[in-house]
């Protein structure tokens, strides 16, 4: 029996997000000559004809699936069971807005592997790291980007270290830990971490992992969208609603959509792109009401969604226009705001989310509320992790077992 061929790469090469200078794919590299994200590119011809809707449907439903765009050989995948994450309804946060279950949607994907949707780019990016020789990696995270890293780089064999913000969740710094990287708390912000990940990496002391400094990161992500235009039937809702941080999801979102229009599995069709951030956290809502392609650093940032709490984007002309070409927007939302969705979701739906994606239903409300959104057009939230990673209140009551006990009370 004749063995079946090994899936080609389609991948031709690196191009500056800024300039468009092309770059070797088959060789380490962090941000382009002139400091700019590098974008992996393809042969969408190629992929065209290697790619079909019956062909991918028959394939094991997780993130490889979408092999012809992505950039790993089979050979060099590390992999830890990255699933097609669910789309979860809200119906009856959904009827409260006077909106159907069906027109509001959670992408939940704190079913992934580490509990969040770092998995995705840092799977691909361990990958792509171990292909091309890395053996020691470094990165700044708000808690889950590190737990993830850990994870995949003991999973690849590299030795990794990991610098976060002082009040990062304890969970996440312990969860990071347990796989046997180096943790350290930082007394600055996720940019402030980054900046010392990159002083050590230039250096020589290790591979620089942080978001957007390197090209593969944002390939896993995209896998994001890929899955989400599947699991509707090879069609996209009116809106997507992404916590936004660096923003690297809903970068790789946009390309992806772009890739799978160019190898002919949907049309023209995009949703409206909605970037959440969190009101003393939004340098991205400032550039994106000003009108401006960058936005600048955001001082004394605050807020209970620790994952979105990113005061300077590197990708930021990226996620603005992308907000711009799908016609979409850019939402901030109090603190308060955030937590009364979480309870509700949790409350009426069952569905814990983590603030981050509780953020996403707040501005959905919001939205509908200033009538950026309508109720009869289709939204899509992302969780983008379990709400078990982060403290939650304590509403439990006391009950004495000696006594009289008041049942009908209870």
């Amino acid at each position: 029996m004749k063995a079946p061929a090994t899936p080609k790469s389609f991948v031709t090469h690196l191009e500056c997000a800024r300039t468009g200078e092309r770059l070797e794919a088959g060789r380490l590299h962090n941000l382009s000559p002139a400091g700019a994200p590098l974008l992996v590119r393809y042969d969408l011809d190629g992929a065209r004809r290697a790619m079909s809707r019956e062909a991918i449907e028959a394939r094991p439903a997780d993130m490889w699936r979408w092999r012809e765009l992505l950039p790993v050989a089979p050979e060099h995948i590390v992999s830890l069971g990255e699933i097609e994450t669910p789309l979860v309804t809200l119906p009856r946060v959904a009827a409260g807005a006077g909106a159907g279950a069906d027109k509001l949607l959670v992408k939940d994907e704190g079913r992934l592997p580490t509990g969040s949707f770092k998995a995705r780019g840092i799977a691909i990016a361990v990958s792509m790291a171990r292909a091309l020789g890395v053996a020691r990696i470094a990165m700044p995270t708000n808690g889950n980007a590190g737990a993830a890293l850990a994870a995949y780089a003991a999973r690849a064999g590299i030795e990794a270290v990991v610098l976060c913000p002082e009040d990062t969740p304890e969970l996440n710094l312990r969860e990071t830990a347990i796989h046997g990287v180096r943790v350290y708390r930082v007394d600055g912000l996720i940019d402030q971490c980054g900046a010392i990940v990159a002083a050590g990496a230039a250096a020589g002391h290790w591979f620089d992992l942080s978001t957007l400094k390197e090209p593969y990161r944002i390939e896993g992500k995209k896998t994001m969208g890929l899955e989400l235009v599947l699991q509707l039937g090879w069609r996209l809702p009116d809106e997507i609603f992404y916590p936004t941080g660096g923003g690297t999801g809903l970068i790789g979102m946009w390309k992806g959509f772009a890739e799978l229009e160019a190898v002919g599995l949907i049309g023209p069709e995009r949703p409206r792109m909605i970037a959440v951030q969190a009101e003393c956290c939004a340098p991205i809502v400032r550039a994106f009401e000003a009108g401006a392609d960058h936005a600048p650093r955001w001082e004394k940032a605050e807020t209970v969604a620790a994952g979105i709490r990113v005061p300077k984007a590197i990708g930021d002309f990226l996620i603005l226009r992308a907000l711009r070409e799908s016609g979409g927007a850019a939402i901030a939302v109090s603190d308060a705001a955030i937590l009364a969705a979480r309870d509700e979701a949790a409350r009426l739906d069952g569905l814990l989310l983590c603030p981050e994606g509780a953020a996403t239903l707040a501005a959905w409300r919001q939205a509908l509320a200033e009538g950026l959104v309508r109720a009869d057009e289709q939204a899509v939230l992302f969780n983008c992790a379990t709400g078990l990673k982060y403290d939650l209140p304590d509403r439990a009551g006391r009950l004495a077992r000696e006594g009289p006990i008041d049942f009908a009370g209870l």
